[in-house]
């Protein structure tokens, strides 16, 4: 049950993700039309427009995110939702008689919906998160629905919206007649977390490291940066950050040290490390984390280089970003962002910012302490750093054709039918899979993936860096191109039509090995027998079937001269854990943790 709220959360988190990803733009915006800059009105309220509505943009953005296939009908089931809770509250909420004393007419009623809509400012992000997640959820129930003939046009797609309307009078009405309870429960916590002051601060910063492994993150990053503080209508840190408040920034300016100065000081202190015969191998890799780290704030690439070969140094990461949040407090520096602490967004808001030329020295000492730190644990116990591993991976050629890439990909990570769920957040691919036992991480890695999370028996990420989005679009596009029959994970016993006997027996051998569910039930030894393996080469059609055997991981990838001649039903009877197509001439047998030993003997057998 743990393993299965944690997956659920990660795929909140980077949902989450989407309506965060509109920042930038917003914040250029409201940036550049400010009268020290452009002094363009028009490019200021732009940006405006989009802080003022960030519980819609949070509603359309997390629903989007949610659903399955990413279908825009969520999205316009969390607008039909957002606009009933939010107008459904507003009918709740009293007006003070004092607040309207003076006004007449047309006047009253105005500054009678100005009130009321002032009142609910407070409300517009938690809403809008809310009513995201009630209309994704209910996308994922009833997008297939199926209603009486005199009311089908509404079936489908089409009852979401409306579904979500209904559900969300209940939002209405909870805010509605509970406002001032949750209105005043949200500024305690306002109150309680800002008053911890430096060890609130120290805190964030550490868990906010810590939480990157599992993706949630961006979930306690939604309550500093949107939930916390009020300043004229503006709460959150980043809100209040560009409404003015100068108290604003706390929850950012600490990042800056870290991913401006302490990672890339990292990134050369394993480039140093680095044997000498490999660093030209690694320099290009380390470079261009860090440089991403440096400009754009993005640091996941450099944190999953090192993240699961020296854990404690991570650990030390993890302290150092939340000290950095308490030195820029006691320096009362303040600095904010729309997208990442890199240097576009420094550069941007410097004459925004609370002595902002206080990060230089401070980034200095954060390159010192992260550069001495790394180069000494990396020597001192012989971390693994890249460029120091026994086997470095080959990474595919960036100019591999992007078909062959994504098709690659698909084979890494178990093939089409192994693939139930294709997301993605800022660097990661965000995967829901059938068994974990498909994934082939070295290829991965040869891939160019910088690391595999597995937050729950099902649930995968996969750190790609900046093109994940992009990635995970051409794998749900190359998936929707396939074959229906390579997509099927149930066992097929019909005879397809044929001529003659022999061939409607080969062609459902075929069959059943392309419909072989990717982990059979059974319970095998971690190596099978070599009557076993006997057996599973006569099952591939003999000798003269097979062309060549590898293991990767828990399989065996053979390539065969024809799929008709193999006999899928005989694999699964001699104990093997999954069978599946990854090519037409390529089939991977599932084994377990005696996948080399199989490959071993089966290969000795295919000599003699």
């Amino acid at each position: 049950m743990t393993k299965s709220l944690l997956g659920q959360l990660q795929r909140i988190g980077g949902a989450l993700m989407l309506p965060i990803a509109v920042l930038p733009v917003a914040g250029l915006l409201l940036r550049l039309g400010q009268p020290d800059l452009l002094h363009i009105a028009v490019m200021a309220q732009s940006g405006q427009a989009i802080f003022d509505n960030l519980g819609l943009l949070f509603a359309v953005g997390i629903a989007i995110g949610l659903a399955r296939e990413n279908h825009g009908a969520a999205g316009l089931a969390a607008v039909v939702a957002y606009l009933v809770t939010i107008k459904g509250a507003e009918v709740f909420i009293p007006v003070p008689p004092a607040a309207l004393l003076g006004t007449t007419g047309h006047l009253r009623d105005l500054a009678f919906e100005a009130l009321k809509t002032d009142d609910l400012t407070d409300l517009r992000i938690p809403a809008g998160i809310l009513c995201g997640l009630l209309s994704g959820a209910l996308y994922n129930r009833f997008y297939k629905i199926s209603l009486p003939s005199y009311l089908a046009f509404f079936g489908g797609r089409r009852f979401v919206p409306i579904a979500s309307g209904f559900a969300a009078l209940l939002f209405a009405l909870a805010f509605g007649l509970g406002w001032h309870g949750i209105q005043e429960g949200m500024s305690a916590l306002s109150r309680a977390v800002l008053a911890a002051g430096p060890w609130g601060l120290f805190a964030y910063g550490v868990l906010n490291r810590i939480l990157i492994v599992t993706g949630l993150h961006h979930m306690i990053n939604s309550v500093a940066w949107f939930v916390l503080g009020n300043y004229h209508g503006a709460t959150g840190d980043l809100n209040r950050f560009f409404a003015g408040d100068p108290t604003a920034g706390a929850f950012m300016a600490g990042f800056f040290p870290v991913m401006m100065f302490g990672l890339p000081a990292a990134c050369l202190a394993m480039y140093h490390t680095a044997l000498p015969e490999r660093r030209h191998v690694v320099a290009g890799l380390l470079a261009s984390i860090a440089l991403t780290s440096f400009l754009t704030g993005v640091t996941e690439p450099v944190e999953f280089s090192f993240m699961f070969l020296a854990p404690a140094l991570y650990v030390v990461h993890a302290l150092l970003t939340g000290a950095a949040f308490v030195l820029m407090r006691a320096l009362d520096v303040h600095l904010g962002f729309t997208f990442s602490a890199g240097l576009f967004d420094y550069v941007l808001n410097f004459d925004h910012a609370t002595h902002p030329l206080l990060l230089l020295p401070v980034g200095a000492l954060y390159f010192g302490l992260y550069y001495g730190i790394f180069r000494f644990a990396i020597v001192r116990f012989d971390l693994k750093t890249p460029g120091r591993e026994e086997v470095e991976p080959a990474a595919v050629s960036l100019q591999a054709a992007p078909a062959d890439r994504v098709r690659s990909y698909i084979t890494a990570l178990g093939g089409a039918a192994n693939l139930q769920s294709i997301d993605a957040c800022t660097t990661r691919l965000r995967l829901i899979v059938r068994t974990q036992d498909a994934i082939d991480v070295e290829a991965l890695k040869r891939l160019g993936a910088r690391g595999v999370v597995r937050p729950s028996a099902t649930a995968l990420q996969v750190v790609v860096g900046p093109t994940a989005d992009q990635l995970a679009s051409e794998i749900r596009e190359a998936i929707a191109a396939m074959p229906k029959e390579s997509l099927s994970t149930t066992d097929s016993h019909a005879s397809p039509a044929g001529q003659g006997p022999a061939a409607t027996a080969a062609r459902t051998a075929a069959a059943a090995v392309v419909a072989a569910p990717p982990v059979a039930v059974e319970t095998v030894a971690p190596a099978p027998a070599k009557e076993a393996l006997r057996g599973l080469l006569i099952a591939l059609g003999g000798r003269s079937n097979v062309r060549s055997v590898a293991t990767s991981s828990s399989r065996l990838r053979i390539e065969v001269a024809s799929a008709e001649a193999i006999d899928g039903a005989a694999i699964r009877q001699l104990g093997m854990r999954g069978v599946a197509i990854a090519a037409a001439d390529c089939i991977h047998i599932i084994v377990g943790p005696g996948a080399a030993a199989a490959g071993a003997s089966l290969r000795e057998l295919l000599a003699v």
